[in-house]
C-alpha cells in the first residue's frame, strides 16, 4: 500500500472512533504503608493535570487527587485518541521516586516527587524545543523528545531535586516539519536502551525510521544518530523484552515487531505479529507478556514473546473506547489502560496465560485525548 493511502487509512481509524462509557468501580486502600498508585496525563489545554488513584489488592481504582503540572496541554492537527500521538509523556522515575510530565502546550517539563498517591510538585523547566511529547529517564540523566519544527531531543541531568539542562545535548531529528496530518508525521517515543547506552527515537511516517543515539560518559548524545529505516511501518510506541531487545508497535502493518539492537546500534529484525488491531501504536510489557493498544479497533492485543525473540498473539481483548498508553503493575498481576477518547482508565487482572480480565473501570476528568500513565 501507498504511504499515502495507509495514512489516510489510519486518520480514517482514527477519526471513526466513537465514545463509550465508564463505571467508577467501589475502591479500597492497599492497607499497610503508602498505598500503590496509578498516575494520568489528561492533558488539558487550560491547564494539564495528573490525575491520581489508589489500587487496590484487587486492582480497581480510586480516585484520591489531582494536581495541576503547572503547564498546558495541546493537541496535534488530526489526532483523536492521543492528542499527543506519542508513548511515555508521564515517566516514573523509581531511582529518585520522581514522576515527569510533559506539557506540550507549555514547551516545559514538570519533576514531581511521589508520595504514595499524593504529588509535590518541584519544578517546571524548559523542554529545550517546540512541543514535548515523550519523557526518558536513566540514573541521573532524562531526555525529553520535542514533536514539531523538525523534531528534537534535548537532555537534563538530576542532582539535589532539580533538573539541569545539560549543555551539548541537543540534537534537531531533521523531520520534515510541513509533513501532514501531524499526529502521524511526528516523533513517537525517545526512550533509553536497558543499559543507559543509547536512546532511540521513533519517527512514525516522517521517514519512518528508528534513531540510534549513543549516550558517552558525560550522558551527552552522540552528533548523528544511526538510522534503521523501516518503509511503511510507521513506528510508534517501544519497550524491551527480558533480553534488551526492542518491542516495537508499528502503525504501518498493524503489528508488534522485535528487533536486535546490533553492536553497530542498527535494528535487525527478530520476528513481527499482527495483532488483529486497526491503528496498532502502543505497547506496553509485564514479563515475557506485551500488551499492544489499537486504537481504531478498541482492542489490546496479548502477545507472549519467547527467549528466542519470537512472538506469539495470544488474544485480543476489548476495551472501551480509544486505547492508548497502558502500564503493567510490578507484581504483574493488573494492566491499565487509558483511554482517549472514553476518558477512563480500564484495570484489568492478567490470568497466568497473559489472558485479561476486566475489574474495573475509573474516569479521568478532563481526560478527552489524553496520554500518559504510570504505576508507582
Amino acid at each position: 500500500m501507498h504511504r499515502s493511502s495507509r495514512a489516510s487509512r489510519l486518520a480514517l481509524a482514527c477519526a471513526a472512533l466513537t465514545l463509550g462509557t465508564a463505571f467508577a468501580p467501589p475502591g479500597a486502600g492497599t492497607g499497610g504503608g503508602e498505598p500503590s498508585a496509578v498516575f494520568v496525563q489528561n492533558n488539558g489545554a487550560d491547564g494539564n493535570e495528573i490525575v491520581a488513584y489508589a489500587r487496590a489488592y484487587d486492582g480497581t481504582l480510586t480516585r484520591r487527587g489531582v494536581h495541576p503540572t503547572g503547564g498546558d496541554g495541546a493537541a496535534l492537527d488530526g489526532a483523536v485518541a492521543d492528542d499527543l500521538a506519542s508513548q511515555g509523556s508521564l515517566t516514573h522515575d523509581p531511582g529518585h521516586g520522581l514522576l515527569y510530565a510533559v506539557n506540550a502546550g507549555s514547551d516545559t517539563l514538570t519533576v514531581f516527587r511521589v508520595h504514595g498517591t499524593r504529588l509535590e510538585r518541584l519544578q517546571v523547566i524548559s523542554s529545550g524545543g517546540d512541543f514535548p511529547v515523550s519523557v526518558t529517564a536513566h540514573g541521573d540523566h532524562v531526555y525529553v523528545l520535542n514533536a514539531l519544527g523538525g523534531g528534537s531531543i534535548q537532555g537534563f541531568a538530576y542532582a539535589s531535586g532539580r533538573l539541569t539542562a545539560l549543555p551539548r545535548t541537543h540534537r534537531d531529528l531533521g523531520l520534515d516539519p510541513a509533513a501532514a496530518p501531524q499526529f502521524l508525521n511526528t516523533p513517537g517515543q525517545i526512550g533509553f536502551t536497558p543499559d543507559g547506552s543509547g536512546l532511540l527515537v521513533t519517527t512514525k511516517a516522517n521517514g519512518d525510521r528508528v534513531l540510534h543515539y549513543r549516550i558517552d560518559a558525560y550522558g551527552r548524545p552522540a552528533a548523528r544518530p544511526v538510522v534503521t529505516e523501516l518503509p511503511d511501518a510507521v513506528p510508534f510506541g517501544f519497550t524491551f523484552d527480558r533480553g534488551g531487545r526492542l518491542v516495537l508497535a508499528e502503525a504501518g502493518p498493524e503489528a508488534v515487531a522485535v528487533f536486535d539492537i546490533t553492536p553497530g546500534g542498527g535494528l535487525r529484525r527478530v520476528s513481527e505479529r499482527a495483532t488483529g488491531g486497526t491503528a496498532t501504536c502502543w505497547v506496553a510489557r509485564s514479563g515475557h507478556l506485551f500488551y499492544a493498544s489499537s486504537a481504531g479497533s478498541d482492542t489490546v492485543g496479548v502477545l507472549r514473546g519467547e527467549r528466542s525473540g519470537n512472538l506469539e498473539l495470544r488474544a485480543t481483548t476489548p476495551t472501551e473506547a480509544g486505547p492508548v498508553d497502558a502500564a503493567a503493575s510490578a507484581d504483574g498481576r493488573h494492566l491499565y489502560v487509558q483511554t482517549g477518547v472514553a476518558s477512563t482508565v480500564e484495570a484489568f487482572a492478567i490470568g497466568r496465560d497473559g489472558s485479561l480480565t476486566r475489574v474495573g473501570s475509573v474516569p479521568v476528568p478532563g481526560g478527552d485525548g489524553g496520554e500518559g500513565i504510570a504505576v508507582v
